[in-house]
């Protein structure tokens, strides 16, 4: 619960305006919430509010601030240092409470010139600071590539510390979209039937060497060793998973079949029967996709299978429309996910034929990546105490928020995640494929 603050002489006005204005949105809004101001008193967003959920606001600063500088960077700096709290069940639960439908088209009929009166007492209220200590110091969108440091962009996300991750991560440390066969399905299950998934569309065989690119905790690598018999290779740029790999392969004994490298995987050399690039697609740029392509493409044999997987978002009608970077979009950057930038399918296919891949199978999985960062939000939210001793409170409450609002993206649909399988073709011919998909789906 936030502290209260001590009256001044223009408090009780500015108390009397946001409760106006508050109410009066309610009538419009009708949600599930309550505002608390920093009086104590109390303000339902709705006729039937859930008494547990409440948007708590520290100060009159916090609305002043808000009223001068009306941007979603703004506010999540007031969130981000607890300015702002949102308090009763996580953020999931919160959001699925708070989320109204057509809200924006209920807001139209809000009385401008009662809200514009509401404000006037807040305007000269001093604000409160709200300087973050978590957020990427160099260029963060990774456009301007002679600025672009993809080993400080992956280190910046991926480098918080190996028992973070384990809070909400799965006993693998699966960090990518699992796969729920059963929409009833636990994460641990759907994480295990991505891993397997993943094997059987690369349709690997005992003996084949497999490269995984961006490898992660090497849950992939070590799970096709054991049950496909292959001879797995991961590079990753993070020295947190490089380190967790390592000393899972030799606790798994797998040292002769498993290796891993902190390393480009521009860098890398040799020949290899199936590559997976799970993940890592997002952090690679647009403009460097030809390069990512023709790099994966020396590095396959002839006939050789890609599985590229990767988060998406809608193409426009416009270009001009797709390239522009949303606010949401660089709040991400800047707090979380440095030099990520994510296309549309339509153009990843087009770039993988361009690079004379054979594009077989496309498949979407953005359903599925719903209900898995559901699930992390909540799993991070139900260990807040020890989240927090980790990464700090700023931190803590960056990411769960982070999570809950890719999780309604992906629920939305303006965010999707596809599986591509594509081949090596070099020479004219069959490709190394089965006629149909029914082998994915076999019981093992």
């Amino acid at each position: 619960m936030l502290p209260f603050l001590p009256f001044t002489t223009s408090e009780p006005r500015q108390i009397a305006a946001a409760k106006n204005a508050l109410a009066h949105i309610a009538e419009s809004l009708d949600a599930k919430f309550s505002v608390r101001l920093w009086d104590g008193s109390t303000v339902p967003m709705g006729r039937d509010v859930r008494p547990n959920l409440v948007v708590a606001i520290s100060g009159p600063g916090v609305i002043g601030s808000l009223l001068r500088r009306p941007t979603l960077d703004n506010f999540v700096r007031h969130y981000a240092t607890g300015k702002i709290a949102i308090e009763g069940g996580d953020l999931m639960e919160f959001g699925d409470a708070a989320r109204v439908d057509r809200s924006s088209k209920r807001l139209k009929s809000v009385n401008k010139g009662l809200l514009l009166r509401s404000a006037l007492p807040f305007l000269l209220a001093p604000g409160e600071r709200t300087e973050t200590q978590h957020e990427f110091a160099g260029e963060q969108t990774g456009r301007v590539q002679e600025k672009r440091n993809n080993k400080d962009f992956i280190q910046f996300h991926y480098d918080l510390g190996n028992d973070f991750y384990k809070l909400f991560l799965d006993p693998e440390m699966q960090y990518s979209c699992g796969y729920f066969t059963d929409w009833n399905n636990g994460l641990e299950q759907a994480q295990r039937d991505k891993i397997d998934m993943i094997c059987r569309k690369l349709r690997l065989q005992p003996g084949e060497r497999m490269l995984d690119i961006g490898c992660g905790w090497g849950g992939l690598i070590c799970h096709a060793a054991q049950k496909y018999g292959v001879i797995a290779h991961g590079v990753t740029l993070s020295q947190e998973q490089h380190d967790y790999t390592i000393e899972k392969v030799k606790r798994l004994g797998l040292e002769d079949r498993v290796t891993v490298e902190l390393r480009d995987y521009n860098t890398l050399d040799g020949t290899y029967d199936k590559i997976s690039s799970i993940g890592m697609y997002e952090h690679v740029g647009i403009a460097n996709y030809p390069t990512y392509f023709r790099k994966i493409w020396s590095l396959l044999r002839d006939r050789g299978i890609l599985l590229n997987h990767g988060i998406t978002r809608r193409a426009k009608r416009q270009k001009g429309r797709f390239s522009r970077m949303r606010p949401e979009h660089k709040l991400v950057a800047k707090y979380i996910f440095p030099g990520g930038e994510l296309d549309h399918i339509g153009h990843t296919v087009e770039s993988l034929e361009a690079t004379r891949f054979e594009v077989h199978d496309v498949e979407n999985w953005r359903e599925h990546y719903a209900q898995t960062t559901r699930f992390w939000c909540q799993r991070l939210s139900a260990r807040k105490d020890e989240a927090i001793a980790l990464v700090g409170p700023e931190r803590y409450r960056l990411w769960v928020a982070y999570l809950a609002s890719v999780s309604f993206a992906f629920t939305d649909g303006s965010l999707r995640i596809f599986q591509v399988v594509a081949s090596k073709q070099a020479s004219k011919g069959r490709a190394e494929l089965p006629p149909t998909r029914a082998d994915l789906y076999r019981a093992a």
